[in-house]
This record gives structure tokens, C-alpha cells and sequence, in this order.
């Protein structure tokens, strides 16, 4: 499975690269919670832009971790929820998110160490 022009690692590294993308985590954390519109969501995830928020949801929903749901009003409703395989993936995208939220301080002592070290040693 090393090689890389194995099918199945490259279907496995795409997957990764999508599920892996930070945009993709924050609107899968976000959608756990219920449906909801797109300025919802722009909203609740203030750093993403709009292209970034729809190039997401639309990679999403060709995946079929989202759905899109359009109520014909004026003007239109447009709500995404996760799918039943987006569901799947909260629980694992959580773990994550929450793996990074309960570590970031030790990331950041390390990185501060690490970056200490080097500009000790390139000094040298």
C-alpha cells in the first residue's frame, strides 16, 4: 500500500486531503449541531470566506456528507445538514477538534523550544 500509484492509496489520500481540509472540519463540528443556512454558517465560522464556505459545501455535498436542501420561497431557503455518512464522520472530525483544543498550549510550548534551539544553533 506504500506505493502511490496504488489505487487505494490514492483514494485514501484523497479522502484525507478532503476530510483532512481545516474548512471541512469546521463545517462538519458546525453542521453536528442541526441544519443550517449558508450566513449561518458564515456566522458561525467568521474566517472562512464565501468562496471558501461554498467551494467547501458544494465538495461536501458531492461527497454526500452534506445535504442542500432548497424551499422555494422569496427569496429561496437554501439549509445543509449533514448526511447520514456526514454523521459518520463527526464523531471522528470531534475527536479531532477537540484532540487540538486540549493540546495547543503543549503545540505551542514545543513549538516555542524548537524555534529557541534553532535560532540558538543558526546563531552558533
Amino acid at each position: 500500500m506504500k506505493d502511490p500509484s496504488n489505487p487505494v492509496c490514492r483514494t485514501i489520500s484523497t479522502l484525507l486531503s478532503r476530510i483532512g481540509d481545516k474548512w471541512t472540519v469546521l463545517v462538519v463540528q458546525t453542521l453536528g449541531a442541526g441544519p443550517r443556512r449558508f450566513n449561518e454558517l458564515r456566522r458561525e465560522i467568521p474566517s472562512v470566506s464565501q468562496r471558501m464556505l461554498t467551494l467547501t459545501l458544494r465538495n461536501l455535498e458531492r461527497d454526500g456528507l452534506v445535504s442542500r436542501t432548497v424551499t422555494p420561497t422569496i427569496p429561496p431557503r437554501v439549509d445543509y445538514e449533514l448526511t447520514e455518512l456526514g454523521h459518520s464522520l463527526e464523531k471522528p472530525i470531534c475527536g479531532l477538534a477537540t484532540w487540538a483544543l486540549e493540546n495547543v498550549d503543549s503545540i505551542h510550548q514545543a513549538q516555542a523550544r524548537f524555534d529557541t534551539e534553532h535560532d540558538k544553533a543558526a546563531a552558533a
